[in-house]
């Protein structure tokens, strides 16, 4: 039989997952391997240096900058807060005294000889370090991080924006074609990760956020729209670190396209449990897809496979990602293990698929699908 390996969006409800949580640097760990962690359970803790004021101690008390430490008031070292004195000198034969006055609280760590300019080094900055998802402790990264072990469902979606959240899964329509709109929120989803059909408006976004639900998990959403979502033009760099006051997940494409039957029934099927949400995405090398990550406490007994990918076989489930059958899912139904010519006149190895809802099946390119995991 023929196969491919062809990349493919995960939406299984037995995954095994594991998820590096790492500090940005050297800290301390907080939990031990074999710990039980809920998504916002502290794993580690460090603390970024402070930003740096600097302050013209020469120029400010017209002084040669040899002498300016000579004008201190208190030594390297000293914590001081914002507009204490902090260095003063004499003027016009003594009869006129200046001086200076922190800009922010924080240490004073040094005066140069030769400019003539103090360094202030605002507090450390604590960073923390969420597990992210409800799992179990597999390792500790010594004074670096820890990696979470999770089982249950597993959706990645196309695109999405917005950093890590959780929250319970709340379908708010009632079918996988329907458009979520502003009507569909209510007071009872602030907290909660809304579950949308085949699309979402702006102004439906905006109302999510003013009642502060968690995370929109929807089928589409209009291109045109991100940029006033978002303030800016997104480019082409990594998504995630967007401060929307929610996180948005599409899970077919930008446009009106109904979420994937089988996604949006095993949403329903989880209706109440906690999800664990990331909008991250990266499309260049390194691939990364936002994702839903749903733990379960029965997930053992299903014998979860891993957070892996595998070739292309005669009944997967696949979507295609290119026109003319953009959007559309279905099942390879044929391999023909010979190369076809495309209108192009390019040959290229293709696949018979039969289209949900249809009788219809068509060759499509391999290069044009892609798998949607079992």
């Amino acid at each position: 039989m023929a196969h491919s390996y062809t990349p493919g969006l995960r939406v299984t409800s037995h995954a095994l997952v594991r998820r590096e949580r790492r500090l940005p640097l050297k800290g301390e760990v907080l939990v031990q391997a074999g710990a039980q962690v809920e998504p916002d359970t502290v794993v580690a803790r460090t603390q970024l240096p402070g930003n740096v004021q600097t302050v013209n101690v020469a120029a400010k008390l017209s002084v040669d900058p040899a002498k300016s430490a000579e004008t201190l008031l208190h030594p390297l070292g000293t914590l001081v807060k914002k507009g204490q004195p902090i260095a003063s000198a004499k003027s016009l034969f003594g009869l006129m005294k200046s001086q200076i006055e922190s800009p922010a609280d924080g240490t004073i760590e040094s005066v140069s000889s030769v400019t003539g300019q103090l360094i202030l080094r605002e507090p450390p900055i604590p960073v923390e370090v969420q597990a992210y998802v409800r799992g179990r402790i597999s390792e500790v990264l010594a004074g670096e991080g820890v990696v979470v072990e999770s089982q249950g469902a597993l959706m990645q979606g196309i695109f999405g924006v917005g950093g890590e959240t959780f929250g319970p899964i709340a379908v708010a329509v009632s079918r996988a074609d329907e458009v979520l709109g502003p009507s569909h929120l209510k007071p009872e989803h602030r907290g909660a990760v809304v579950v949308g059909g085949a699309y979402v408006a702006h102004d439906t976004l905006m109302r999510a956020k003013e009642i502060g639900v968690a995370a929109v998990v929807v089928g589409g959403f209009d291109d045109h729209d991100l940029k006033r979502l978002l303030g800016k033009d997104l480019g082409v760099a990594i998504t995630g670190q967007e401060d929307l006051g929610f996180t948005l997940v599409l899970t077919e494409g930008f446009g009106h396209i109904p979420m994937a039957d089988r996604t949006f029934r095993m949403l329903q099927d989880h209706v109440g449990h906690v999800a664990s949400v990331s909008g991250a995405t990266q499309i260049r090398a390194g691939v990364m897809r936002p994702e839903i990550l749903i733990p379960r406490d029965d997930a053992g007994a299903a014998r979860p496979s891993e957070d892996s990918e595998g070739g292309l076989e005669i009944g997967a489930l696949i979507r295609v990602i290119r026109q003319p059958y953009f959007g559309r899912l279905g099942k390879v139904v044929e391999l023909p293990p010979e190369l076809q010519a495309l209108d192009s006149e390019a040959r290229v190895r293709v696949l018979r698929v039969a289209f949900e809802g249809s009788q219809e099946s068509v060759l499509v390119p391999r290069a044009n699908i892609e798998r949607i995991a079992d």
